[in-house]
């Protein structure tokens, strides 16, 4: 069973006239399913009057005067046919293959003249792919047949789940609420189910993403002002997430974990984190960090020094104000 495919597009036409004669394509633009086969049309003309038709090409290379006729192509053997009849000009495609992706153009000659018009049909040849919609994951999921060019509503499609056929519809569109990572699912033009597109089983095992990401303390027991403090945001999205820390609904860093080297009540607040990668995006629980002001500590520094010593306090390299032997 053979697909003839028309341009999705309203009729765009494309009209040059010199003498009375003319080309005009039925559409410039044409979007088809590999394994298919299309119809690219025109019509045209040329004075009735001592003139008559010699020859008709449809050609992608070559130039105007001298093309490269798709007949003798042998890319397109047994693949291609013209039919031209009361100045009405057809070249169909069978088995199209993504190399046939290209400008198209009639050219016809007469007795008198010949002529050709530009810049022609371009015709995208496409495999489909099945895109995954997870927005309202896990309460249900949106699977979409399509190709790298916008196809015509024309079509029917059958999907498939684990290689069974589940549905046969002209709808390029299948929801579900029961959708689990271990499932696949492909989808093909009916007709030609033999170029059906990848299956997405692997593509569905993102969808662990849409589990909330994770936020850990460490330490996670009580913390005390000046202490050291790592956040961190973990998912098993794959492909890998990209993460952004929010505190307060502020964004705050765009790394995986956050490190306080030296935590302060000003770092005190409500912290969460996002995971986002082409899937979607999911926003994990909110943890509130609460410091506590560090316990009292007394330092002595003593010697037994002959002569009574004076004392200096160093923190970190650095001298502190108090000389006392006691620092509190």
């Amino acid at each position: 069973r053979n697909i003839v495919i028309n341009s999705l597009l309203p009729l765009l036409f494309l009209v040059e006239s010199q003498d009375n004669y003319g080309v005009t394509y039925t559409s410039t633009q044409i979007c088809a399913v590999k394994g298919s086969t299309v119809d690219i049309g025109c019509s045209f003309k040329h004075p009735s009057r001592y003139t008559y038709l010699w020859n008709t090409v449809w050609f992608t290379k070559g130039n105007n005067n001298n093309p490269d006729d798709l007949k003798t192509d042998p890319v397109y053997a047994g693949r291609v046919s013209y039919s031209s009849h009361w100045k009405s000009c057809t070249l169909t495609i069978r088995d199209l293959r993504e190399s046939d992706s290209a400008v198209y153009k009639f050219r016809f000659e007469t007795n008198q003249k010949s002529f050709t018009v530009l810049p022609g049909v371009t015709l995208t040849v496409t495999v489909l792919q099945v895109h995954v919609d997870t927005s309202s994951y896990p309460d249900s999921a949106t699977l979409t047949c399509r190709g790298s060019c916008r196809l015509n509503n024309h079509f029917f499609y059958a999907w498939y789940k684990n290689g069974q056929k589940i549905s046969n519809q002209s709808d390029q569109y299948w929801y579900t609420d029961n959708l689990n990572p271990s499932d696949s699912y492909s989808c093909a033009v009916t007709g030609h189910e033999d170029f059906s597109s990848p299956s997405v089983c692997e593509f569905i095992s993102y969808l662990s993403l849409m589990s909330l990401p994770s936020v850990s303390v460490s330490p996670s027991a009580e913390i005390v002002e000046g202490s050291s403090v790592t956040l961190t945001c973990s998912s098993d999205a794959n492909p890998a997430a990209n993460y952004t820390w929010y505190k307060e609904q502020q964004p705050i860093s765009q790394e995986k974990q956050i490190i306080f080297r030296s935590i302060w009540f000003s770092d005190s607040g409500k912290y969460c984190c996002t995971a986002e990668n082409e899937l979607g995006k999911t926003i994990s629980k909110v943890i509130s960090i609460n410091i506590v002001e560090g316990s009292s500590v007394t330092l002595t520094c003593s010697s037994d020094a002959n002569l009574a010593a004076n004392y200096t306090w160093y923190k970190e390299q650095n001298r502190s104000v108090e000389n006392s032997s006691i620092l509190k």
